[in-house]
């Protein structure tokens, strides 16, 4: 069966991958999210049928633990083998030769691309340390959170690095 999986993914790589991670996968969409990955998060009660046909719809390849998804025919799917998520992480990473240069680029609540944020435009809508401190915003259009490398960066940067190596020490398009 581990064959079965292997060849499906061959035929996956993407310049852009689009990724629609089932409920199960919470964490691994949203790492995918901070490196960049157009990642949605399907609900928790959604059925295979409708995750196969959002798939579909969007053009997205489906991430799982479910081995009778991954089984599907007709669509795009990757067996997440690990409960791990370090080495989800690594398995999506390497499968679809994801880089670095796009870190810090979408939301990481709700997956829409983040927008340049002025200094001036931040104000009142960061605490005011951070706006004292900090030069680059970004902000989400969707959700309207914003972002910048403080230190909760710094950490993630860390993890980072130890789940992926020394070149995803990286900093985020802040």
């Amino acid at each position: 069966m581990r064959k079965l999986y292997q060849n499906r993914m061959e035929r996956t790589k993407d310049i852009n991958p689009r990724f629609l991670a089932d409920a199960m996968l919470g964490s691994l969409a949203r790492w995918l999210r901070l490196l960049g990955c157009d990642t949605a998060l399907a609900p928790s009660e959604a059925s295979d049928l409708e995750l196969v046909r959002w798939a579909r719809s969007e053009d997205r390849v489906i991430l799982t633990r479910d081995t009778e998804l991954a089984r599907r025919r007709g669509v795009r799917v990757i067996h997440i083998e690990s409960m791990d998520l370090s080495e989800q992480l690594r398995q999506v990473v390497a499968q679809f030769e994801i880089k670095p240069e796009r870190i810090g680029t979408r939301c990481l609540a709700c997956n829409q691309l983040l927008e340049p944020l002025t200094r001036e435009e931040a104000r009142g809508r960061v605490p005011p340390y951070v706006w004292e401190t900090h030069e680059r915003f970004r902000h989400c259009p969707g959700c309207g959170r914003v972002y910048w490398a403080g230190t909760h960066w710094n950490r993630m940067r860390v993890r980072l690095v130890a789940m992926l190596g020394p070149e995803w020490d990286a900093s985020p398009k802040v």
